[in-house]
């Protein structure tokens, strides 16, 4: 009986656990929204994604470029 308890216990904890990270999501879509992403979160991701790529193309070029000239 005690290890079912203690389940129920943990059960009830996630499941809170998931409802504060379900709000907090919501929240944090209906900002990007406010500040212009058309789709909130998932259009905020593609853009942070894009920039990461940008930047990683530019380190590789500043490193091939820095290549040459060592040669």
């Amino acid at each position: 009986m005690k290890k079912e308890e203690e389940l129920i216990k943990k059960i009830a904890r996630l499941e809170s656990i998931n409802d504060q990270l379900v709000a907090e999501i919501r929240f944090l879509d209906t900002i990007t929204k406010k500040l212009g992403f058309s789709e909130g979160l998932k259009t905020l991701k593609s853009a942070a994604i894009e920039l990461l790529e940008m930047e990683e193309n530019e380190n590789f070029s500043e490193d091939s470029s820095q290549d040459s000239f060592e040669s």
